[in-house]
């Protein structure tokens, strides 16, 4: 296993649930750990909780919104002026809104246009903003969260099986473009039980369980593992993403 020691890991979302399950196993793995969050009061103070409870450090905890480049740039610098590095970027920030695939009117345009600022643009913008510093890193690494919605065009809407889509050829394009200083990855979760998409409860586990190989559905320390791995042990890849899914994409 890859000691992460001395590395500095920035976790985009990383007060959400796939994002602090991947802080707290890059702490324990010997990392420093730079968390964001939405901005508010409320945000910050769980984020702020999260990054108490990591061990080692120093860790911290910033608000951004990823539609908003803006805040990326203010993070990049603030992450400079503190750690001088970052080695390690993880996009899990993202934003779905439950919508039939029949539906075609409820998909209405300023929808789709907050799905692709978010789940696409805001993943690009945070690595056009890191990639300097990665790169300079001599052994960068990022690490985009997709979906097997991107795979079977199943998934919470069209819109959103379109951008997870986006994260795979963006992982494939970036990993060619930014090798050998910075290695670029994919991991693509099936139905994982986490508050991100809104109105799924234990029926709709039940039945995702029922309907997958392994027959359950993923956690989010199920994922972070997977995204510690791309960091520890898959060091010989890039451009590939890797489906953590129980078999529920076959």
């Amino acid at each position: 296993m890859k000691s992460l020691k001395g590395k500095v890991a920035v976790i985009i979302g990383g007060a959400g649930g796939i994002g602090a399950a991947a802080a707290r196993l890059f702490a324990e793995a010997g990392a420093s750990v730079v968390i964001t969050h939405r901005f508010g009061d409320d945000k910050h103070a769980a984020a702020a909780a999260i990054i108490h409870a990591l061990p080692g450090g120093p860790h911290a905890a910033y608000p951004v919104d990823v539609t908003q480049t803006a805040t990326l740039v203010t993070l990049r610098d603030e992450v400079e002026n503190a750690y001088g590095r970052a080695d390690i970027l993880i996009n899990t920030s993202g934003f779905t809104k439950a919508v039939a695939h029949g539906d075609l009117e409820a998909l209405d345009d300023e929808l789709i246009d907050r799905m692709f600022q978010v789940n696409w643009r805001g993943q690009f913008a945070a690595i056009r903003c890191f990639a300097p510093m990665l790169k300079a890193s001599g052994d960068g690494l990022i690490i985009s969260i997709s979906s097997i919605a991107a795979i079977n065009g199943t998934g919470s809407s069209i819109a959103y099986a379109a951008t997870k889509a986006g994260i795979d050829v963006m992982t494939k394009s970036l990993g060619r473009a930014l090798a050998p200083e910075v290695r670029v990855m994919g991991v693509s979760p099936g139905a994982v039980e986490t508050d991100f998409v809104p109105g799924r409860g234990a029926a709709f586990y039940a039945t995702a369980a029922a309907a997958t190989p392994l027959r359950r559905v993923a956690t989010a320390e199920d994922i972070a593992e997977a995204i510690l791995a791309c960091a520890t042990h898959l060091t010989y890849s890039t451009g590939t993403t890797i489906v953590v899914d129980g078999g529920r994409v076959l």
